[in-house]
């Protein structure tokens, strides 16, 4: 008898716990967010993930009330922004703004740098850049087609740039040789402004950059892209085929951007913060910035977020192992 009743005091007492707990979670959420937050960057200013975040930041300062700083954190592959995050507190005012390299690092650094899984809370995705495959336009090579059966001519023949080892271009250019079953001598820049320079001067045959980095020479005249590599047409460059119209159907590799925080947010803060980066990109503005980029905004659920980076983390670690790719 007295065990029994001391089992439902302890039950009642650990209803309690819990209820005192979601109840101090959703005052919290009523008053976040309480002061100015901050957006971290793991890339330098003036890129294309500063830029869209800058976009971003403008708007969820006007929906949530409070100021929204935008700190650059470049340096070691993304991973000082990232652990710049993970060791912050979980309340909400510290996130980043994240890209592929998020999902890419945990294989490509060894130790792992991070745990994704334990160390960071999805909160939602922004939006998609494809890679594209550009020549000079010079080049003999016009088609997509026409750089596979150049490349399986003479294989390891050809060389491609992109922006470095690793990073999403080098890793989508990775995915098509494997894809279409040729093989291409890799050429890793510091960065996608290099590259092009040198694509364009004729010391490399190939490049593989995001889409924002090869439009205005695209525009110009001074680059052919052959494909993109995303799932549909650029609405910048509508006349250029996907990678998957060219001949390999289901094949996508894109630039995501995508906001995280550190472990252990409170549900309704993350929601709060969800529901600020959706209607900041369902804006004009921010819709007007990835265009420009040559992307489209990437809607959806928490959920949906987190199933992307799970599986790129899956996909981008087996491609990592099989290549053998290493960081610069």
């Amino acid at each position: 008898m007295m065990r029994t009743l001391l089992s439902r005091r302890l039950a009642l007492g650990m209803a309690a716990v819990v209820a005192l707990g979601q109840f101090g979670n959703a005052v919290a959420a009523d008053a976040f967010p309480s002061k100015p937050l901050k957006i971290l960057v793991g890339y330098s200013a003036g890129g294309a993930v500063d830029a869209i975040a800058r976009s971003v930041g403008l708007r969820m300062s006007a929906i949530l009330g409070q100021p929204v700083v935008v700190e650059n954190k470049p340096g070691a592959g993304t991973n000082i922004a990232i652990k710049s995050v993970v060791t912050s507190p979980p309340d909400g005012y510290t996130l980043l703004l994240a890209a592929n390299a998020l999902a890419v690092n945990p294989s490509l650094f060894q130790p792992a740098p991070y745990d994704l899984e334990r160390e960071l809370t999805p909160i939602a995705s922004v939006g998609r850049v494809p890679v594209v495959f550009t020549v000079r336009e010079e080049s003999p090579i016009k088609t997509l087609p026409e750089l596979v059966a150049a490349a399986k001519s003479k294989p390891g023949g050809l060389t491609v740039a992109t922006p470095g080892n690793g990073s999403t271009p080098h890793l989508a250019m990775e995915l098509f040789q494997h894809t279409a079953g040729l093989q291409l001598r890799h050429v890793p820049y510091k960065g996608g402004a290099q590259a092009l320079t040198d694509v364009l001067g004729g010391h490399v045959d190939v490049v593989a950059v995001n889409a924002l980095e090869a439009l205005p020479l695209a525009k110009s005249g001074k680059l052919r892209v052959l494909a993109v590599m995303s799932a549909d047409r650029s609405a910048v460059l509508p006349g250029v085929p996907t990678v998957a119209e060219s001949g390999y159907p289901g094949f996508e590799a894109s630039v995501w951007y995508g906001f995280v925080g550190p472990a252990g947010l409170p549900r309704p803060v993350v929601e709060k913060l969800h529901d600020a980066v959706q209607k900041a990109i369902d804006s004009p503005e921010v819709r007007n910035q990835l265009a420009a980029a040559g992307g489209v905004p990437l809607p959806g659920p928490t959920a949906q977020f987190d199933k992307l980076l799970k599986a790129d983390v899956a996909r981008y670690g087996k491609l990592i192992r099989e290549a053998g790719i290493k960081p610069d």
